[in-house]
C-alpha cells in the first residue's frame, strides 16, 4: 500500500453553503483527517492554493464566482497547481457538464447527497493518484514497457502518463489523434496503447480496427477511456477489438489492475 495515509492528506474544501462545508469537515474529522480547511469561492481558493499546496481539492459545482469545472481548468493550466487531486461534487449528471471535468482530468465525482464511506472511497482514490504501487509484471519490468498515450486533450495525457510514470513506466510516446498514432504505430513497436475514444480526424474506434485489422502489431493491447455513453457506439467500440474499456475519469488502480491483466495474456 501507498506510505500516505488519508490521515496525512491536506485537504482543501471549497463550498460556499456553510450547512454543507460542517458536513464535509464533519466526515473529514470522523475519517481522521485533521488537515483541512474551507473556502467559499474559486478566487479564495486560488488564493489559499499560493499560501499553502494542498494534496487534493474538494470543491462543489456550482461556487459565487465560478463553476467547479473552471477552477479546475485554472488549476490544471497552472505548473504549480496541475497535479493537485480534485473530487468534485455535484447532483450533475448531464454530460455537457461533466465531460470538460473528465477532460480536465477530475479525479473522482461524488453525487449529491453522498455519504462518508462514498467520501472515504474518492479520497483513497486519491491516495492511488498521488502514490501508486508500482506494477506487478511477471515476465519484465515497468521501466522496459513502451507506452503509446492517444489523445487529443494535452491535460488527458498528462494525467495518463503521471499515473504511469508513479507505477515505474518510463518510455512514453504521445499521439494528439489516431492518425498521428497511426504514424507513431508504422515507426516502433508497444507493448500497451492507452486511447481516447473522441477525437479527430481519426478516433479511437478507427484508430483500434486499424491496429487489430492493418498494422504489423496487432497483438498489441489496446485500453480504450471514453465518457461516452449511448449503448450502440459503446458496442461498436467493443467490436473493434479494444483490449478493455473504462469510463472517465480513469482511477489509479483501475488504471493498474486492467495493465497487469493485459499483459499477464
Amino acid at each position: 500500500m501507498s506510505g500516505l495515509s488519508l490521515a496525512q492528506l491536506d485537504v482543501l474544501l471549497v463550498e460556499p453553503s456553510t450547512t454543507q462545508g460542517h458536513i464535509v469537515q464533519g466526515y473529514l474529522d470522523r475519517l481522521g483527517m485533521a488537515h483541512h480547511r474551507r473556502v467559499a469561492g474559486a478566487a479564495e481558493a486560488l488564493s489559499a492554493m499560493a499560501s499553502r499546496l494542498p494534496d487534493v481539492v474538494i470543491s462543489s459545482m456550482h461556487l459565487p464566482d465560478a463553476s467547479g469545472t473552471e477552477l479546475l481548468q485554472n488549476m490544471r493550466a497552472d505548473e504549480q497547481l496541475a497535479e493537485i487531486a480534485f473530487i468534485l461534487i455535484s447532483s450533475e449528471t448531464s454530460r455537457r457538464y461533466l465531460e470538460p471535468l473528465r477532460q480536465a482530468g477530475v479525479t473522482a465525482i461524488l453525487p449529491k447527497p453522498f455519504s462518508r464511506q462514498q467520501l472515504r472511497g474518492a479520497l483513497e482514490a486519491t491516495l492511488d493518484y498521488l502514490e501508486p504501487e508500482p506494477l506487478e509484471l511477471a515476465s519484465f519490468s515497468p521501466d522496459e514497457l513502451r507506452v503509446l498515450i492517444v489523445d487529443d486533450s494535452f491535460t488527458s495525457r498528462r494525467i495518463v502518463r503521471r499515473m504511469l510514470e508513479g507505477m515505474g513506466v518510463e518510455d512514453f510516446t504521445e499521439a494528439e489523434n489516431g492518425r498521428e498514432a497511426i504514424e507513431r504505430i508504422g515507426e516502433q513497436f508497444f507493448d500497451l496503447i492507452v486511447t481516447d475514444y473522441h477525437m479527430p480526424e481519426v478516433d479511437g474506434e478507427q484508430l483500434s480496427r486499424f491496429i487489430r485489422n492493418e498494422s504489423t502489431q496487432p497483438g498489441v493491447p489496446v485500453l480504450m477511456v471514453t465518457s461516452e455513453r449511448d449503448d450502440s457506439r459503446l458496442a461498436a467500440v467493443q467490436q473493434s477489438g479494444v483490449s478493455a474499456l473504462f469510463d472517465k475519469p480513469l482511477s489509479t488502480g483501475t488504471l493498474r489492475q486492467a495493465v497487469q491483466r493485459l499483459l499477464a495474456e
